[in-house]
């Protein structure tokens, strides 16, 4: 193994300050939920001394002591699902994380939404989100989380697909750049009128936008007033595509626009957005770049 120690902050067994940091926090904010960092079973621990105790000290009639087993099984269950959760954001804390500027109720609220998540993926997104929330408090609403707990993983997945033609514009939010939806080039990731329509209906997608330099005209969304610069110049104007930059210019100081397409993300959207993980779509940069021709600079002809 390398003895890298930039790909994760838990090396050799030893947990990393942000990390012992975060299981404290959530120690607190959900009443102790974890003794430092050697994770005992705390539910099942008193669910098998309360077991003990009933059985030597009273006589339980049977529906009682199904009832009792039922509960016991239910929150060692949510027991584990939230340490997993916890263990798995680990990986994604920054070395300058201060989980301890979260807000307490944002975390409890947290684990009473994610307790009941079980599915490895989708304990995966969870964790992202109590990873991002502690390297940067105020990235995650309380709304988006209460979001996420009505998500099913088919709704998960489908997301992640449309985030995979996901442009950055300037300073900007992320961009679904979906120009025709019956392209070729979306459907055959599943990104159709249907699907479209099921994202907007349950709310991370909308047909309308609403941003200062954005206009919305027949043809679809056009960004206004696109400031022009030079070929190769990487700054807050530049267009990319998972950090790949595609150099534009604009004829007209105001009157120029960039189409970008017929769908935008909502506020809970743009917040999951910074989640996702899904890789590019094979040829989708050159397509972008063909809807863009008019604003890309012949490099034969000299800039103005």
């Amino acid at each position: 193994m390398s003895d890298d120690k930039s790909t994760s902050l838990v090396n050799l067994g030893e947990l990393s300050k942000p990390a012992n940091t975060l299981i404290k926090k959530v120690s607190s904010a959900v009443s102790g939920v974890f003794k430092p960092w050697q994770i005992k079973r705390v539910a099942e621990a008193k669910a098998e001394a309360s077991l003990i105790k009933a059985n030597t000290e009273i006589e339980i009639e049977g529906l009682r002591l199904r009832a009792m087993n039922r509960f016991i099984e239910e929150e060692a269950n949510k027991q584990e699902n939230m340490e997993e959760i916890t263990k798995k954001s680990i990986s994604h804390l920054s070395e300058k994380s201060d989980p301890d500027k979260m807000d307490d109720d944002w975390v409890t609220n947290f684990f009473d939404k994610s307790r009941i998540i079980s599915d490895n993926e989708m304990q995966n997104l969870w964790a992202q989100v109590l990873a991002g929330e502690a390297n940067s408090p105020g990235t995650y609403s309380k709304r988006t989380v209460n979001f996420l707990s009505s998500l099913d993983k088919k709704d998960a997945e489908l997301f992640q697909t449309l985030c995979r033609y996901c442009w950055f514009v300037g300073n900007l939010t992320p961009l679904p750049l979906v120009f025709n939806v019956e392209n070729e080039i979306y459907n055959k990731n599943g990104i159709n009128f249907k699907s479209l329509i099921h994202l907007k209906n349950i709310g991370l997608i909308n047909f309308d936008i609403d941003i200062e330099l954005i206009n919305v005209d027949a043809a679809g969304f056009n960004i206004r007033h696109f400031q022009k610069f030079d070929i190769g110049l990487i700054n807050k104007n530049a267009v990319s595509y998972y950090g790949q930059p595609l150099a534009l210019t604009m004829k007209n100081e105001t009157n120029d626009t960039l189409d970008i397409g017929q769908v935008s993300f909502t506020q809970i959207g743009i917040e999951l957005v910074k989640i996702s993980q899904s890789p590019r779509v094979p040829g989708f940069y050159e397509y972008v770049k063909e809807q863009w021709k008019v604003h890309i600079q012949d490099d034969k002809k000299p800039n103005n």
